[in-house]
């Protein structure tokens, strides 16, 4: 992966980067991480502009983003109708979640695009909400650039260690992923419990 990524935006410069970086926000399994720091190192080796590769980065996040929310949009209800079930969803919780994003959907979008194994996925249950497409743009843009522009001065002051910060974002990823899963399970166990002392006090 790292040699096919480093030929095409070596040879396509900016325009590999927004292809690549609309990719792995549309859950193309694209690793950002690589992506960008990658592109800092070029920006260092005088072979991109730094900003040119950051706009070019957060372009393509924006892109990607809006597709997926489009799918969210337009299937995400019919799809939990017809398949939620398979997955213990029904559609009052996407009611639910639709509500939420209502209420706190900005703040979702934005913290979310901080973490790596999240940042992408946040984009499908945001359409599903049918949270508006330009404040979920806007927030998504402001999100994207602070997790791109980092991502590229680490490759740009890292130089050939560029790959160091790859490896530190992704074991961040999965830290986030296990809170992610332990947070669901807790949630869960949860209503679980408060189910089970209504229908004790019934």
């Amino acid at each position: 992966m790292t040699h096919l990524i480093d030929s095409l935006v070596s040879r396509d410069g900016l325009i590999a980067i927004v292809v690549l970086m609309t990719l792995e926000s549309a859950l193309i399994p694209v690793p950002s991480e690589l992506v960008m720091s990658l592109a800092g190192f070029f920006a260092y080796e005088g072979h991109l502009s730094l900003v040119g590769a950051m706009v070019a980065g957060v372009v393509g996040n924006v892109v990607g983003s809006v597709v997926l929310w489009v799918i969210g949009r337009t299937g995400g209800r019919a799809l939990v109708e017809r398949f939620g079930r398979y997955v213990l969803l029904k559609p009052r919780d996407l009611d639910r979640a639709e509500r939420w994003f209502a209420k706190h959907g900005e703040s979702a979008v934005i913290v979310s695009r901080l973490l790596p194994v999240v940042r992408s996925v946040i984009s499908l249950p945001a359409g599903v909400a049918e949270m508006r497409v330009g404040r979920f743009t806007l927030f998504t843009l402001i999100g994207s650039i602070p997790f791109v522009v980092a991502l590229t001065l680490a490759g740009y002051f890292l130089g050939s260690s560029y790959e160091t910060i790859v490896r530190i974002v992704q074991d961040f990823g999965y830290l986030a992923a296990v809170a992610i899963v332990l947070a669901v399970v807790a949630f869960v166990v949860a209503r679980a419990r408060a189910r089970r002392r209504g229908a004790e006090a019934a």
